[in-house]
């Protein structure tokens, strides 16, 4: 199929029309979370929980054009920090050209909205990606727009023209209680943070991101066993630094005890295409050590996911430093198990 460049300009003014919610007559408003919209005749539509989505395809031209709307998520960062987030995610699922083209940001109802597309590849197709991140309220929210055609444009348009961004409900935006935020057996599951690598700012007050990453994950089981897992691939690194340790985790009260039974840290080499998944060969251990560390920690349920707060007194082997002070604090994010982003080194088994 021919590659086809789509027009930018198309896109900003359809995500302008995201904060306006002019709406149609004619057809009546879908509501999920605090986005109601109206549904383009001919599309598909699908209600994930935790994301809204909306799809059509031309099977015989293998044309597509899909719509993503996330659940809302408690936030404190800033409507740019936001937007970096979420496409540093992005790019982990589509194969995106350069960095993003911004749109101008807008203000309504008490949201930001922060607007970027690039184009994108897969297979010998291309197609263009636009991400709008929506922060405001104490919260935080996405729209995805994919597509490799100009047929489904007008469907586009239509759906971005009848949005219309509500304010929260309160239980929304009421952290829970005290009581609610030390239960030790909603630990359980795959936890993560997942960081970008930057080279300083753009004319646009943007991070220029490099394509490295650094990431951590601990999966909690059930048994009362832990995975943690750490990979770090920098553009200014030269090789990958890889953390794996297990051992025994328990919860009393509102304190987290991790105790390591074996644990390891090595640099790799980088994979010889240099894509940021996959290896080279090994080329040494690192200076890594086990430690047993009590954390305090606290449960926020933001009503479509949970995050984590880990509290140190002092820096660890596994998180670091989180800057000069007493107390360290450590965020993570609960995903689904199947839903990691670290691979394994070459014949290294973690049995996630």
């Amino acid at each position: 199929m021919k590659k086809t460049r789509f027009p930018l300009s198309l896109v900003f003014t359809a995500i302008g029309l995201f904060l306006v919610g002019t709406g149609s007559a004619h057809a009546q408003k879908q509501t999920f979370d605090v986005a109601s919209f109206n549904i383009p005749e001919g599309w598909k539509q699908e209600n994930k929980g935790n994301a809204f989505q909306l799809s059509i395809t031309d099977q015989e031209r293998g044309v597509y054009a899909l719509a993503i709307l996330t659940a809302s998520a408690a936030s404190t960062a800033t409507a740019k920090e936001n937007f970096n987030s979420q496409w540093n995610n992005l790019k982990g699922t589509v194969k995106i050209i350069g960095e993003p083209i911004m749109g101008t940001p807008e203000k309504s109802n008490g949201w930001e909205i922060v607007s970027g597309s690039a184009y994108f590849t897969e297979a010998a197709d291309e197609g263009l990606v636009t991400l709008a991140s929506a922060t405001g309220h104490g919260r935080t929210l996405s729209l995805v727009l994919m597509t490799n055609t100009k047929q489904f444009q007008d469907g586009l348009v239509t759906l971005l023209n009848s949005f219309e961004l509500g304010k929260p409900s309160a239980s929304q935006v009421n952290l829970p209680s005290a009581e609610n935020r030390s239960n030790p057996s909603a630990l359980v599951g795959l936890w993560i943070f997942y960081n970008t690598e930057s080279s300083g700012l753009n004319s646009n007050g943007f991070p220029m991101l490099t394509g490295g990453y650094m990431r951590r994950e601990y999966l909690f089981k059930a048994d009362g066993t832990y995975v943690f897992r750490a990979k770090d691939w920098m553009v200014y690194v030269k090789d990958i630094h890889f953390i794996y340790e297990t051992g025994k985790w328990s919860a009393s009260g509102n304190t987290l005890t991790i105790t390591p039974t074996q644990g390891r840290g090595q640099w790799w080499g980088k994979s010889a295409d240099g894509r940021t998944v996959g290896w080279g060969k090994l080329v040494r251990s690192s200076n890594y050590r086990s430690e047993k560390v009590p954390y305090t920690f606290e449960l926020f349920n933001t009503g479509s996911e949970i995050k984590l707060k880990l509290r140190s007194s002092k820096p660890t082997e596994r998180e670091g430093s989180s800057g000069e002070t007493s107390v360290h604090e450590f965020w993570y994010e609960s995903r689904d198990t199947n839903k990691s982003l670290i691979d394994d080194p070459p014949g290294f088994s973690t049995k996630f």
